[in-house]
């Protein structure tokens, strides 16, 4: 699956907030300045070609809708990341994020929370 652009990811937010909707109705969803409607529709167009959107034809209207789901997308785009920027390791970007962003000691006890309920979930399944 192919990366998105900032404009297409803008385009893809509304879409999977939304769920489906005409050129029209995803310019309106845009802060100001709005983009150009010509603009969102060749966007469109080319996450059709990536294969990020389908639509329906109503006569020479088209209501475009994702056939990516945004957890799909996140998931393949975090597993992206982590490769490219931290080698493959989780575990580097955790403690990458920890140090950076300075988390306070209740968000790192929110996160050990986390590792040891992952922990126990895959002990009860081996």
């Amino acid at each position: 699956m192919k990366q998105l652009t900032k404009s297409e990811e803008q385009i893809m937010q509304i879409l999977w907030e939304e769920e489906k909707g005409f050129v029209k109705d995803i310019v309106t969803k845009f802060e100001n300045p709005q983009p150009a409607y010509n603009t969102v529709s060749t966007i469109i167009r080319i996450l059709e070609k990536k294969e990020f959107v389908s639509h329906k034809a109503y006569g020479k209207t088209h209501e475009y809708f994702p056939i990516i789901s945004k957890d799909e997308y996140s998931k393949l785009f975090l597993k992206q990341y982590v490769n490219d920027y931290f080698n493959n390791s989780f575990k580097k970007l955790v403690s990458f994020f920890s140090k950076e962003e300075n988390l306070s000691i209740e968000e790192l006890e929110n996160i050990k929370k986390i590792a040891e309920e992952l922990i126990e979930e895959k002990q009860k399944k081996e």
